[in-house]
């Protein structure tokens, strides 16, 4: 049954309500992914907030249309219905994403992944782009699904064979980025997939979705990052700076990644960054 979403409200929050109607093409696929991109904000502010989410689309999208972002699972999950809606053909893989050289190559389910075909070009003959707004500091724009180096803005990303899933794909990661690379499976998946991975990644004491309350959003020139009370900006190299109040925090929530939060969330998210930001400091303190 097809994902039920508000598909004018979607193309409002990207600012790309001249899209309607239009004829799927990679110019129009690489306007949507760069304003969801730009607009709408690679977070996990609800777990912290208290509020749990599901991996449907439909729901991850009406959070979307009224302000909010999500991780993998919700903003590819709802990207990808807004995309069906508008012609394109989508498809959903399972993937995993490695944050450090422990973790094994493969698909673990951790990550969503999606791609588009159907939409040839010079850089990409059969037609087939990877397209992913829930890595972060990932992508921009989308990828042509060929094998070798490709830039997006600033970074440097390479595709190739994923040695750990036959017939699949594996990402590499600029070195600037927050994980080192992630592999994807060639078959098509269902979002129910995704659910017990979900569920772990917003429940589990050792998820970093639970330890650290992170808000991420890429542009043309580089990417921000929020993490806890630092607010990181990488271009070239990284900018740091500690936040030290709530207004200072809720200002960057606001002007940088397009969040408003009502002031009872507020409070209760400042208490939890501020619980946590103490924590590390005493455990900085200890070593």
């Amino acid at each position: 049954m097809p994902d039920s979403i508000d598909v004018p409200g979607y193309l409002a929050r990207l600012g790309l309500t001249g899209l309607a109607g239009h004829q799927p093409s990679i110019e129009a696929l690489d306007a949507l992914h760069r304003a969801h991109a730009e607009r709408v904000p690679y977070e996990c502010l609800e777990i912290h907030i208290g509020r749990p989410t599901t991996v449907c689309p439909s729901e991850s999208a009406a959070r979307i249309v009224a302000g909010r972002g999500g991780y993998c699972f919700h903003l590819n999950g709802a990207f990808s219905a807004l995309l069906r809606e508008l012609g394109y053909a989508v498809t959903r893989h399972v993937g995993g994403v490695q944050g450090n050289t422990t973790l094994p190559a493969g698909a673990s389910a951790n990550h969503l992944v999606l791609t588009v075909s159907g939409l040839p070009s010079d850089a990409c003959p059969d037609g087939v782009w990877l397209v992913d707004l829930g890595m972060g500091d990932g992508l921009h724009g989308p990828l042509p699904l060929v094998a070798g180096e490709h830039t997006d803005g600033p970074f440097r990303y390479a595709l190739r064979p994923s040695e750990a899933e036959p017939g699949g794909w594996r990402f590499d990661h600029d070195p600037r980025g927050s994980f080192l690379g992630m592999d994807f499976r060639a078959a098509p998946a269902r979002m129910s997939e995704f659910r017990d991975k979900h569920e772990e990644l917003s429940t589990s004491p050792d998820s970093g979705f639970v330890r650290v309350a992170a808000v991420c959003r890429r542009d043309a020139t580089g990417f921000d990052v929020l993490r806890g009370r630092t607010l990181t900006r990488t271009e070239a190299e990284p900018v740091r700076t500690e936040l030290s109040t709530a207004g200072e925090y809720f200002g960057a929530l606001d002007g940088v990644f397009g969040i408003t939060l009502p002031a009872g969330d507020r409070e209760i998210l400042w208490a939890r960054v501020t619980e946590a930001h103490e924590r590390w400091l005493a455990s900085a303190a200890g070593s």
